[in-house]
């Protein structure tokens, strides 16, 4: 056991290293320049180990990509007793912009320059978005029951989805633009009360956990 969890330690911080190295590179020549060669150069590892923990060269530079996709899911899954799928997400997305979580679009304007600057970036970024809606429905048919016709988690995804894309790319313009962290949090945290609450009718009362 005490040999796996070293193996696991290991493999966690090889990746990080890559991950590390590939971002400065990254942010210093933009996504486009750089190699996976390179990157491994700088990682001081084999070609093949960078694929094998980034068979997509942009999950080199969006490292928290499975984060991103299942965070809502997540929420959802862990809502508290009474609470509502959308009072969750909202509570999550308020407490994002106050501790400015990356995972929300706090990247930072060197960041989110190289990935504007990058089409396979930008693409890259657009499915995480979807795949992330679409493991939101999943989790809300499931935490529903509904039936697999029932297209109810999946109009409820498509509108919690969206909002969290419409906060996050808001972040991202806000970041671009030269704004700092502190200013737009205190944006965003308007436009949070703004967005779920266009959401509050009907959704106030969908996939709220039994107490």
């Amino acid at each position: 056991m005490a040999e796996q969890g070293l193996r696991a330690r290991k493999k966690q911080r090889t990746r990080e290293n890559i991950s590390h190295q590939a971002t400065l590179l990254f942010l210093e020549r933009g996504f486009d320049r750089v190699t996976i060669a390179e990157v491994a150069a700088a990682a001081d590892v084999a070609k093949m180990t960078v694929t094998n923990y980034f068979p997509r060269k942009e999950d080199l530079a969006l490292d928290l990509g499975e984060v991103f996709v299942d965070q809502l899911a997540r929420i959802v899954r862990e809502r508290e007793p009474g609470e509502s799928a959308l009072a969750a997400l909202r509570r999550a997305y308020l407490a994002a912009a106050a501790d400015r979580d990356q995972v929300v679009g706090f990247s930072g304007p060197e960041f989110a320059r190289m990935i504007a600057e990058s089409p396979a970036l930008t693409a890259r970024l657009r499915e995480f978005h979807e795949d992330r809606e679409a493991a939101l429905a999943r989790t809300l048919a499931a935490e529903t029951g509904a039936a697999p016709d029932d297209i109810a988690p999946r109009v409820a995804a498509a509108q919690l989805g969206g909002v969290h894309r419409v906060l996050f790319e808001e972040t991202v313009r806000r970041t671009l633009a030269g704004e700092s962290n502190d200013e737009i949090a205190g944006a965003l945290t308007e436009y949070i009360r703004v967005a779920f609450d266009a959401l509050e009718p009907g959704l106030r009362k969908y996939a709220v956990r039994a107490g």
